[in-house]
């Protein structure tokens, strides 16, 4: 019987027609992804164009409104824990790009950017009453660490800046012509090493201190501090230093007796310092109420009058602890920086203070209005017992407290 022979399997013809169709689609599909790719290149340029345009037209506006004018407590976030370093970052209040609003300093010469960078501090008694413990005393400390010892905590931030402000409330004098007064302070003449040796380089005396022994304390005050090459303002006296450039122009006031004149002795000052030649002008006053947190209405008005006549940034002291800030006009307004160094009090039960730091820029001759402002938190003492009678920045915890109350301070400013 013959075996079946399996039958040959037919050779299997495998049709071109579904390589067209795979191939069409491949096309398609490849043409579609170059569309998108050019699509997707066209946006990205012209995203680019954009942020290339946006960055090249000048500042015209701000993110947060235009600036009307009214006085604005600063703002929470603005009081953080800046620390040394890190900005604090605050509410726009005005354009950036143009003359500030309220300007009425001598325009900057030449074009292009400047800067000049002004730090701030509060009451500096640099004595003692004569009726205080000699041995806890400031003037103690100066013989046992020398002048170098006072402002060392915060000489870094101190040099690095183009120039730093603080009232001097006492005097440096031999004079014995002691004024019938609670509180007297006085130093020896050479205590103005501790100024010179913390890179301070402008002082103001209009305060209820300048003269606790007679008109002699207060020129003798005056010449000393003036022939360590540091500026004197105060009362009818104004100062004017040059720093890059800027022609920097200082004044001070004392409302403590009273209102009346002052506003025309602010106006005359400040008009003394533009015949000068004034980039810059920094008005301070002591005034307001001791161990009050909050200004009184006298404060604000004559605050915002400096600013309207002129001034670019107004400094408080003589309540002896913080005060908020306002920015007013896009200016900024300090009521009041507290105690610096202190010699009035061994032992303040609040030792809260800060620096203030302001950056001012200067494009093509206008002074900008910009953010660039830093608090920076410190403590009177570098110990919390007791006032060593050498400030300090603080950090982290305590940090945070003290900028916790400047923004409470600040948000009463309505």
């Amino acid at each position: 019987m013959d075996e079946k022979r399996p039958g040959r399997r037919r050779a299997r013809q495998i049709s071109v027609f579904p390589f067209f169709v795979y191939a069409a689609v491949l096309i398609l599909m490849l043409g579609a992804a170059v569309t998108r790719a050019r699509d997707g290149e066209t946006v990205s340029r012209r995203e680019q164009k954009k942020n290339a345009e946006a960055q090249a037209e000048p500042a015209g506006g701000n993110s947060t409104g235009q600036n009307t004018g009214e006085g604005q407590p600063i703002s929470g976030e603005a009081v953080q824990t800046a620390g040394v370093s890190d900005p604090m970052r605050t509410q726009s209040t005005g354009e950036t790009g143009e003359q500030a609003p309220g300007q009425t300093a001598t325009p900057l010469a030449g074009s292009g950017q400047v800067q000049v960078t002004i730090s701030a501090a509060g009451d500096c008694t640099l004595g003692t009453d004569e009726y205080f413990d000699a041995a806890t005393s400031l003037p103690a400390m100066y013989q046992a660490k020398g002048a170098d010892w006072f402002f060392a905590g915060v000489k870094n931030i101190f040099a690095a800046d183009d120039l730093t402000l603080v009232n001097l409330e006492g005097t440096f004098t031999t004079s014995t012509a002691r004024a019938d007064k609670t509180y007297a302070f006085k130093a020896d003449p050479e205590y103005v090493g501790i100024l010179t040796a913390g890179s301070v380089e402008a002082v103001n005396v209009a305060n209820n201190h300048s003269r606790d022994y007679g008109e002699q304390s207060y020129t003798d005050t005056v010449s000393a501090v003036e022939a360590a090459g540091i500026a004197v303002s105060g009362y009818d006296k104004v100062a004017l230093v040059e720093k890059n450039g800027v022609k920097i122009g200082m004044t001070g006031l004392s409302t403590l007796s009273g209102m009346e004149g002052k506003e025309e002795q602010l106006k005359t000052n400040i008009e003394s310092l533009r015949a000068q030649g004034a980039n810059l002008i920094i008005t301070n006053f002591h005034w307001g109420v001791e161990k009050e947190n909050t200004p009184t209405s006298d404060q604000i008005t004559m605050a915002h009058a400096a600013i309207d006549a002129g001034s670019d940034l107004v400094i408080g002291h003589h309540p002896h602890v913080l005060q908020g800030i306002e920015v007013y006009k896009g200016k900024y307004i300090c009521y009041s920086l507290g105690n610096f160094c202190f010699g009035g009090n061994k032992n303040p039960g609040d030792k809260d203070t800060m620096i203030f730091q302001q950056t001012f820029t200067f494009i093509n001759g206008a002074l900008q209005t910009d953010e660039n402002v830093k608090i920076i938190p410190c403590s009177l003492s570098s110990v919390s017992d007791r006032n060593d009678y050498q400030p300090t920045p603080v950090s982290g915890s305590e940090a945070e407290r003290i900028n916790r109350r400047i923004e409470e301070f600040s948000s009463r400013l309505h």
